[in-house]
């Protein structure tokens, strides 16, 4: 059985590679439509509307912190100390599942508030993990 924090990162990556399937699902029936050209999207989406512009950013958050989270999580477990992140890790995944959700639905400005503190949580919770496992190489 897998520890929570193996688990919360299966579902992170899971999350991502949703995300990823999402965009290729979404401009290969523009090209299979013939409505875009296979070379013509613009990495970031905008260009084809304004929800693929969202969904290529929200994806991007996704990948821009998985680094982070993994390498806390995989240190966590390598080291025998997962009781460090156990705690925490499905709560850093549904943050970043409801951040991406969120900007997905919404840019409004309250969306975007909740989005950033949504965000904060994910980061201090990860800085929490840095200063307890850094913590460990002290003793």
């Amino acid at each position: 059985m897998m520890s929570p924090s193996a688990l919360a990162l299966v579902g992170y990556a899971a999350w991502t590679l949703l995300l990823a399937i999402m965009i290729v699902t979404y401009r290969t029936g523009l090209v299979l439509a013939k409505k875009r050209a296979a070379n013509e999207f613009d990495p970031w989406g905008s260009d084809v509307s304004a929800f693929s512009g969202r969904l290529c950013r929200a994806h991007a958050n996704c990948y821009e912190n998985l680094p982070i989270f993994a390498a806390l999580i995989l240190l966590a477990l390598v080291t025998d100390n997962a009781g460090i992140t156990d705690s925490l890790a499905r709560w850093v995944l549904v943050a970043r599942v409801a951040q991406t959700t969120i900007h997905l639905i919404s840019i409004s400005e309250m969306a975007v508030t909740l989005r950033a503190t949504l965000f904060t949580i994910q980061l201090a919770i990860e800085a929490y993990w840095i200063v307890q496992l850094g913590l460990l190489g002290f003793n």
